[in-house]
């Protein structure tokens, strides 16, 4: 074999022990669901996971998905070119058969299109994957161990997706110097002779391989007694995880777990390890809880199971079978390590988010007022509806405005290109054209015409949030804080980019640079103080640069700019002059906009509605933002 088909063996990689002991379980009961691995760039994520293949079987592989990947690509379709040429209905593979018996890997699965992960978390957990289109019915076996990566700065799984995978683990770089240091080494080694490398852990490889064989040989006969269901179903209970889909992954991890270390029923240890890689994140309510569980959380969980499972019945499973080695990773002790340690690059730190100078003034109130929103917390009012760029835009699928996509609808035949899909009978219309009136004649390239399909895009939306002295009374503070919770979730279902300019003190400054991870937005946001005087003007120019910025990457990606303000401009000389030119030159440039009027009490002069006239914006009270109000007042964003 030459070096460069040589992988970096699973039993040598450093650390990441929790990580490996998912996929192996994974790869024990495919039923399980698949594993989804979340964490930051360099933390050895797709080493282990091509580690694993090889593992599996002679003939298992690693099957890579791309995210741009069509739904033909990845679940098969009609040989178009048989059917032309030949007439005959011949039914090509897709990746998910590819894949059968070995590793399906999506790097970044959460910027995978949503309906795609459906069909993909449905084949592994059936085994199979059934076709019915064009006339054509189609089963292939498809028994794959399904497994995503993400880095959840650059997006998040939508929670009823993330629900769909089995087991969840969470992966950071190490910290301690000595690891740092044999990974390194470790990986330098392999780089420097990965023959030689390889055959230094083949003892250790054919040993794991066996392992994870005789599990797999085992597992359907693994007893779960009556009292493990009832303590798994007292866990989910108290943990209200929704559905009865984590009870059941639950107890296939747990007799997995009792497989992999040689048991032929399951105990309280097995259900402890299935509970952290299968729970905490069924536990989310709306995107911005947190997907994790502590220790405590843990502990007073399993005290419930255990309360729910009530005194040991001895007669239930007949006397103990003898276990097998009691460790429960492939070179470790107990239950709770996953297998050697293992090595990789380590992740780039994450800057932190930008220094801002001390507003001007403190946020009135006293002591007792609030210094900056608690964006985290959940919001108040109705969940925010639709508002969308006018027009048919072709950025990248989402939910938010009309666009050119490979899906959606077919409206009409158009020239046929790598973009588009065969639009049959435009073909067939094509090919009439030219007949001279003795039936169709053959088919040729140039009668194909491809067909138009209108869905939805994802935009950017860059909310300028003005957090000024005259918008922190208490109840104006609160007000703002939950519309603007609601408007980021709003984004994170869209699969929006999402961008966030404060306005306040001196100057304009971007808290959060365009992300997918409306997480990381919420995070950056509760940092921010509020007070001083309102920047306005600099907060419109500095949401310019963010857009014109993310034009020069992203052109087909439209903006949408969202001000949350009570239109006042109070910073700097000529203020609101400048703020007027400010609008206007948003206006000229022809970014959509939405003004958000956060002016409240008995006075109010009318601002917000001013600068939404000069932006050519769509006007919105505080009180219309709920799932009647901004749907009718924004129904397009001009």
């Amino acid at each position: 074999m030459s070096d460069a088909g040589v992988r970096f063996p699973f039993s040598a990689v450093v650390g990441q022990d929790r990580l490996k002991l998912a996929l192996i379980l994974s790869a024990v009961s495919p039923g399980i669901g698949g594993v989804l691995i979340r964490g930051e760039k360099g933390t050895a994520k797709s080493t282990i996971v091509r580690g694993l293949a090889p593992l599996l079987g002679e003939d298992s592989r690693v099957v890579d998905l791309p995210i741009g990947a069509t739904e033909d690509r990845v679940i098969g379709s009609l040989d178009l070119t048989r059917v032309l040429r030949d007439g005959e209905a011949r039914f090509t593979p897709g990746l998910l058969a590819q894949a059968d018996g070995g590793v399906l890997y999506i790097d970044e699965v959460n910027l995978l299109s949503d309906h795609l992960v459906d069909v993909l978390l449905d084949a592994a957990a059936s085994g199979r994957v059934t076709v019915e289109r064009d006339g054509v019915s189609h089963t292939q076996a498809a028994a794959f161990v399904l497994v995503g990566t993400m880095n959840p700065e650059e997006g998040e799984l939508r929670p009823q997706l993330l629900d769909r995978f089995g087991l969840v683990v969470d992966v950071a770089g190490a910290r301690d110097v000595d690891e740092r240091v044999e990974i390194v080494t470790s990986r330098l080694a392999f780089d420097a002779d990965p023959q030689g490398y390889a055959e230094r852990f083949a003892d250790a490889e054919a040993d794991l391989a066996q392992r994870i064989a005789a599990a797999r040989d085992r597992v359907a006969t693994v007893r779960i007694p009556q009292r493990e269901l009832r303590r798994i179903a007292g866990v989910c209970s108290h943990l209200d995880v929704d559905g009865l889909r984590g009870d059941i992954v639950v107890a296939r991890t747990a007799a997995a777990h009792a497989a992999w270390r040689g048991a032929d029923e399951i105990d309280a240890d097995d259900v402890r390890v299935a509970v952290e890689l299968a729970l905490p994140h069924r536990r989310r309510r709306n995107p911005f809880d947190e997907s994790s569980m502590t220790d405590q959380q843990l502990d007073d969980a399993l005290d419930a199971g255990e309360q729910a499972a009530g005194p040991r019945d001895e007669s239930e499973s007949g006397p103990q079978q003898p276990d097998g080695p009691d460790d429960s990773g492939p070179n470790s002790d107990g239950p709770d390590s996953g297998g050697p340690d293992s090595g990789g690059p380590e992740p780039d730190d994450d800057p932190d988010g930008p220094d801002t100078d001390p507003p001007d003034t403190d946020p009135p109130g006293g002591s007792g007022a609030p210094t900056g929103p608690d964006f985290g917390s959940a919001p108040g009012g109705a969940r925010i509806r639709t508002f969308r760029a006018e027009g048919v835009g072709d950025g990248d699928v989402g939910r938010r405005s009309r666009a050119r996509t490979s899906r959606g609808i077919t409206t009409r035949a158009v020239d046929f290109g790598p973009r588009t899909g065969v639009h049959l009978f435009g073909t067939v219309l094509a090919a009439a054209h030219r007949s001279s009136g003795d039936g169709l004649p053959a088919l040729i390239a140039d009668d194909l015409r491809g067909a138009e399909r209108i869905g939805t895009e994802a935009n950017l939306v860059v909310f300028v949030v003005d957090l000024s002295g005259s918008m922190t009374a208490r109840a104006r503070l609160t007000a703002v804080r939950n519309a603007c919770v609601d408007l980021l979730r709003d984004s994170y279902t869209r699969r929006d980019r999402v961008a966030v300019v404060v306005a306040c003190g001196r100057d304009a400054y971007v808290a959060v640079p365009p992300t997918r991870s409306v997480d990381l937005a919420v995070a950056r946001l509760a940092q921010v103080r509020t007070g001083g005087r309102t920047p306005l003007a600099e907060g419109l120019h500095r949401a310019l640069e963010v857009i014109e910025r993310a034009r020069r990457t992203d052109p087909e990606r439209r903006p949408l700019l969202v001000a949350l303000t009570d239109g006042r401009a109070t910073a700097g000389a000529d203020a609101p002059r400048r703020a007027d030119a400010a609008a206007d030159e948003v206006a000229r440039r022809g970014v959509c906009a939405v003004v958000v009027d956060c002016e409240q009490g008995l006075v109010r002069l009318g601002l917000a509605a001013d600068l939404a006239r000069r932006l050519g914006a769509q006007y919105a009270t505080m009180d219309s933002l709920t799932s009647s109000g901004l749907a009718e007042h924004v129904r397009g964003v001009a």
